[in-house]
């Protein structure tokens, strides 16, 4: 059955040609996931003017994941998808073009936000949009080659994006990545949705659902079915702590290898890319790991891990380690995150994704600036070596803490 389901999704024309445009769009996301937190440091050298930023677009988010959901279940969800792209290839072509004329960190602080308000959007639709592209008992599958494909665009992204910054700044590695997101849109024009099958009265109205257009009855609709399910409920709790404590860890790794260690741009962009490296085993691992284990064991246990090499971070000096290390904290990261999505589109009715996922990720996503700003000056305060300490000590406790919750039990309530 196994063979029989991957072959028919490979003979899947929509999903090859959405796997194909979201590997180069995350080619290009990866170039920003190094340039930003470069332009900052070289326009501020401050780490905690990295977590500001981080701070201030995962506000956004929160504030755009209020109604995304919303949005995503009234409209087309794939007009939603090519508005996000064409909006972000906008916003940050205007940093490579201001940046021929003057220097202005406000635009930082402007589009950056602004982007990641549509990329919460464009997240929210993508989620919604996979069970209408590939079968039920596909989307597993389906997400770990989408995570795949996300590794591999990444793993050689930040090292050429590096060596960008290194040849002509970041700023031009930021206006790759508004390059990418117009062949995205483009792209989005070949791929073909089915349609989501309407609610009968008795679910929409068990759902919570809002009639006459009631956008605050909708949004709670979404979060009604997320707390009422024995699953959802706690694992939004435990990923809520897990994103306080990691937000910011990016901007901490950045921080550690270019400041603390002497090291350049292009170095950063070897670490980030031997990091990327975990996301890519992760898809390969994780079919297998939720089949044999379970999504509780898997999530649980990966959730753990990740928190022992973030621990292990500031311990090492040596740069490969860190990398190494890096890895592993995103295998980890990669399992569970995929395991928790594809849980999440399996137990969620059509018409409700979007809001649920809105939901879900506004909810947990909510304590993320305030950690990345803690994260970044403790890191500046107490040093590096004792905020990984802490951090991966935190996760290890919250991940340990998922075993008296319902998510130890989430095959059966599924």
């Amino acid at each position: 059955m196994t063979t029989d389901v991957g072959v028919s999704l490979w003979r899947n024309r929509d999903y090859r040609v959405f796997l194909l445009i979201q590997t180069c769009s995350a080619l290009g996301d990866s170039f920003s996931f190094v340039a930003i937190p470069l332009l900052v440091l070289h326009s501020t050298g401050s780490v905690v003017q990295m977590g500001l930023v981080t701070g201030m677009t995962g506000v956004a988010s929160i504030v755009t994941g209020l109604f995304a959901g919303v949005i995503a279940d009234r409209f087309d969800r794939r007009g939603l998808l090519m508005l996000s792209d064409v909006a972000r290839c906008l916003l940050y072509a205007l940093i490579p073009l201001v940046w021929l004329f003057a220097t202005p960190m406000w635009l930082i602080y402007t589009v950056v936000p602004l982007a990641g308000g549509f990329a919460m959007l464009f997240q929210v639709t993508y989620v919604a949009v996979v069970p209408a592209i590939v079968e039920p008992d596909q989307i597993t599958r389906a997400n770990a080659h989408l995570f795949g494909s996300y590794a591999v665009a990444t793993v050689g992204g930040p090292t050429l994006a590096g060596f960008v910054a290194a040849a002509f700044g970041p700023v031009a590695a930021i206006g790759i990545d508004a390059a990418t997101f117009a062949v995205s849109a483009a792209g989005l024009l070949l791929v073909r949705l089915r349609p989501t099958p309407p609610p009968d009265g008795d679910e929409e109205k068990a759902s919570g659902g809002a009639a006459g257009g009631d956008v605050r009855g909708e949004f709670l609709a979404g979060i009604r079915f997320l707390w009422a399910h024995p699953v959802l409920r706690p694992l939004t709790v435990l990923l809520s702590l897990v994103i306080f404590l990691t937000h910011g860890m990016t901007d901490v790794i950045v921080f550690r290898v270019k400041k603390d260690l002497g090291h350049g741009d292009g170095t950063v962009g070897y670490v980030l890319s031997a990091g990327t490296v975990g996301t890519f085993l992760a898809s390969f691992v994780v079919t297998r790991v939720r089949k044999g284990f379970g999504f509780g064991p898997s999530w649980v246990g990966a959730t753990a891990l990740g928190g022992v090499a973030v621990g292990c971070l500031g311990l090492t000096d040596s740069v490969p380690v860190i990398g190494a290390l890096s890895a592993g904290m995103l295998l980890a990261t990669g399992v569970a995150g995929i395991c928790s999505m594809s849980l999440r589109q399996e137990v969620t009715p059509g018409h409700l994704l979007g809001r649920v996922t809105a939901a879900f990720w506004t909810t947990h996503y909510s304590l993320g600036p305030l950690g990345a700003a803690a994260v970044t000056a403790g890191a500046a305060g107490f040093g590096v070596a004792r905020v990984c300490l802490a951090v991966g000590a935190g996760v290890v406790c919250v991940a340990l803490g998922g075993m008296l919750t319902g998510v130890v039990r989430a095959e059966g309530a599924a």
